[in-house]
């Protein structure tokens, strides 16, 4: 029987490419031997069924809201239960996950209805091991926007359905937001681009060998305001001692809306191509057991962080403080080579460090402790 089970979420806006991305993930991984389970999207078919989302009966509105989790969570455990079975090791990817109900009610509404299904959001969340948002094509791409792909979608293609797509996008990311392994997918002008990236990302939590890419970073100053919607979060990351000159291992604590998550990491390079990056959520007890292998060469680095999508580009601005006040660094995954960067008009580039290591977290740790000593 097997017991190597991998959970996944694979969601996003309207329009954002889980269709194709499920074909690609079921041929790929089913190829290298694994075997791969793919949940239908459970609102989808409530509505083929008859169940109207958009009743103004609030009391109807609840109860079907409340079957579609049950039936999602019914779902997500049956098929949990077939994977331990099988003697091959096993991926379960779920077309949108649990959370992406929340997007569509009130916090209230969804409070209620969780502790009525014995559930909380955090509970939730934690069902799986990585959520990957692919952005809609209603943000950045909209010449691609179609609602052919599914009869049932309530956002049409016109200025109204994109701008409650955009809307849904970003609601659904903040339904999501405290997963430790939550990871935004861009639109790219090439699709193939996006479905790979998709690929890379499973692949990493599989703990597949990956090809070292450089995110583009670069440092800026804020001259404007950032988006109303984006995410905020308080990071601390420390780094530990590791025997091993080619493994960076670290300690991540971060702070979203009162709540704390921590993630311990580990990025071993296995070649001048490739690294191994392995990642897992611990709890706040082995968190400070664990800050007693700090590494005494590095200092603690503290950053505020701030998230967005911008023209369907993700970005990350991390504001850092104490020894690195006034430092700013903007940083964006998953752009391929040649592709234009959607810089926001708030948002002045003082300097490309894309690949400087002098920039990477890990030396500017080192940086700050060699300064105090010096």
């Amino acid at each position: 029987m097997s017991k190597d089970i991998t959970r996944i979420v694979l969601t996003g806006g309207p329009c954002a490419g889980k269709t194709t991305a499920l074909a690609k993930i079921i041929e790929h991984f089913g190829s290298l031997g694994y075997q791969v389970f793919t949940l239908p999207e459970v609102p989808t078919m409530f509505t083929a069924a008859g169940m109207n989302y958009l009743t103004t009966n609030k009391d109807y509105f609840y109860e079907g809201e409340k079957a579609t989790l049950e039936v999602q969570l019914a779902l997500e455990d049956k098929f949990y239960r077939m994977a331990q079975e099988c003697t091959e090791p096993c991926i379960i990817v779920c077309d949108r996950g649990a959370m992406d109900i929340s997007a569509y009610m009130t916090q209230d509404m969804w409070k209620t209805l969780t502790r009525s299904v014995g559930t909380s959001s955090p509970e939730l969340r934690e069902r799986y091991d990585a959520v990957l948002h692919l952005v809609s094509a209603a943000d950045g791409a909209e010449q691609y926007y179609t609602t052919a792909n599914n009869a049932q979608r309530y956002e049409q293609m016109n200025e109204e359905g994109l701008r409650i797509a955009r809307l849904l996008d970003k609601k659904v990311i903040k339904a999501w937001t405290g997963h430790p392994h939550l990871r935004v997918i861009n639109n790219h002008d090439d699709f193939d681009a996006k479905m790979m990236r998709v690929i890379k990302e499973i692949s990493s939590v599989l703990g597949l060998p990956q090809p070292i890419e450089q995110e583009r970073k670069y440092l800026i100053e804020i001259t404007g305001e950032l988006p109303a919607d984006c995410i905020e979060a308080d990071i601390v990351q420390t780094y530990l001692t590791s025997s091993d000159p080619n493994t960076e291992v670290r300690l991540r604590k971060r702070g979203w809306q009162g709540r704390y998550f921590y993630l311990h990491t580990t990025k071993k390079r296995i070649s001048d191509t490739e690294e191994l990056l392995t990642e897992r959520q611990i709890n706040n007890s082995l968190y400070e057991m664990m800050l007693s292998l700090s590494d005494p060469d590095c200092n603690v680095i503290v950053k505020h962080r701030q998230s967005f999508i911008w023209k369907g580009q993700y970005f990350e601005v991390d504001t850092y403080h104490n020894e690195l006040e006034g430092l700013v660094i903007l940083e964006t995954k998953g752009i391929i080579a040649g592709e234009e960067i959607n810089l926001p008009p708030f948002i002045k580039v003082i300097k490309d460090i894309t690949g400087n290591k002098d920039y990477f977290n890990h030396q500017l740790a080192r940086r700050q402790r060699a300064a105090e000593e010096s």
